[in-house]
């Protein structure tokens, strides 16, 4: 076999079989295939496309170039839940405790944020001493003690994935849906999940813009799980706005503790029921989503969702006294509440922009090696379709920079549009892909 053949196979628009994948992904994964025959194929996959046996055959020969685990000795069923990345998209500080609360463990690695999209292991890690470099023992330890991980990445897990998608960054084949699905399928899989929850954003704060394209995207990794003998539902969820009001680290993990209170946010509240719904369903622990979303709101209700995220964060060495009083967490030099200059309907509140911004303000980072600040964020006071009066509170920058600060307030204004026409809110969700 020949990894030309191979890619002009591909190239002709020809389907692959899973030995050429499987070779080509070892190949590639030793460093006997170079680069450049790599680049040449991932170009013919943008351009060709693949079937969703093929995506298959290469998620599954990526999910095996690394370390795999196994998790069927501790648990019933390996749950996960991941999203496509968005803005404000705390929902699994919440969903994980909610789930594990009503008897369903939930063990997950989380990545950390790059561009606009935050990360789920910065937010943790705004926690004093809370740990995000579990060992592969001390992940399935925890999880069979208390039903619940929440870390980073442990061990090797995919690495062809890693080094895939190094060369799509540079070579411009990161839209290609095929091999965003099998980058996304490989690692959930690799790391043990049995029933994935996909929450698919669609909107200018995500990388699927159009609902096409998303749906696109849900179907295809859904088609995955069924042919590799998973279970998978994709939903596919609203990124034009931020998701509840916070952006920024401590922002958003004391936005996700309110919501465990019964507070937080209307939309981000639901957000998390109608996922949780889904996990607990797909998990077998509730006959459908109308069962589940009871489910999910006793567990809030009751404090059992609290308690469950208060362990969590003690047994993996964070500092409990935060949680119980969110206001030790750390707190920004600067505070700037900006007022609307004129009364209107918010026409729109662009995701991407208060993402953009929330980066520059040092939420987020655009290179791996940046900093992150957590004190910094950015509060977001309205919805799309709210009516605003003049003079009341549009938007909150925490900063601890004073230009950082006034470039902040200038980009957020222009990210929020008026109009003088009443403005219909904007869907949570677009549709379910089972």
């Amino acid at each position: 076999m020949r990894a030309v053949d191979i890619i002009i196979k591909k190239r002709d628009g020809l389907e692959l079989s899973k030995s050429e994948i499987d070779y080509f992904v070892e190949g590639f994964t030793k460093g006997e295939i170079p680069d450049y025959q790599v680049s040449a194929w991932a170009m013919a996959v943008m351009l060709e496309g693949m079937s969703d046996r093929e995506t298959t055959d290469l998620t599954m020969a990526m999910a095996r170039s690394g370390d795999t685990l196994d998790l069927t000795d501790v648990v019933p069923i390996a749950v996960d839940k991941h999203s496509t990345g968005g803005v404000g998209d705390k929902t699994t500080l919440v969903v994980e405790p909610v789930v594990a609360a009503c008897g369903l463990p939930v063990g997950k690695m989380s990545g950390r944020g790059l561009g606009f999209s935050g990360g789920t292991v910065d937010k943790m890690e705004s926690i004093p001493g809370y740990r995000t470099d579990l060992s592969t023992e001390e992940f399935i330890d925890q999880l069979g003690k208390i039903g619940l991980v929440l870390t980073g990445q442990s061990g090797d897990l995919a690495p062809a994935d890693g080094k895939l998608y190094a060369l799509r960054d540079v070579t411009g084949t990161v839209p290609s849906i095929p091999l965003i699905a099998s980058s996304i399928m490989s690692k959930k899989i690799a790391a043990g999940a049995q029933a994935i929850v996909l929450d698919v954003k669609v909107g200018v704060g995500a990388f699927m813009e159009t609902l096409d394209t998303a749906r696109q995207l849900a179907r295809l990794m859904v088609a995955i799980a069924k042919l590799s003998d998973r279970k998978a539902v994709g939903l596919l969820s609203d990124m034009n706005q931020p998701l509840g009001e916070a952006v920024g680290n401590v922002l958003e993990v004391v936005e996700a503790i309110e919501t465990l209170h019964g507070g937080g946010p209307a939309d981000f509240r639901e957000h998390c029921l109608v996922v949780a719904s889904h996990l607990l369903t797909l998990g077998g622990k509730a006959r459908n989503v109308v069962e589940g979303r009871q489910m999910a709101e006793s567990a809030i209700a009751d404090g059992r969702a609290f308690k469950k995220f208060r362990l969590l964060v003690e047994t993996q060495g964070g500092d409990v006294r935060v949680v119980d009083n969110p206001s030790l967490l750390a707190k920004p030099n600067i505070l700037e509440v900006v007022c609307t200059e004129r009364s209107g309907y918010l026409a729109g509140i662009n995701a991407r922009i208060v993402g953009e911004t929330s980066v520059e303000l040092g939420a987020g980072r655009a290179k791996k090696s940046d900093p992150v600040d957590p004190a910094v964020g950015i509060m977001i006071h309205h919805k799309v379709g709210d009516w605003v009066e003049k003079g009341k509170p549009l938007f909150t920058v925490f900063a601890n920079d004073e230009t950082k600060c006034a470039l902040a307030v200038q980009r957020l204004l222009e990210a929020h549009t008026w109009s003088i026409e009443p403005t219909a809110p904007l869907p949570l969700f677009y549709g379910v892909v089972e």
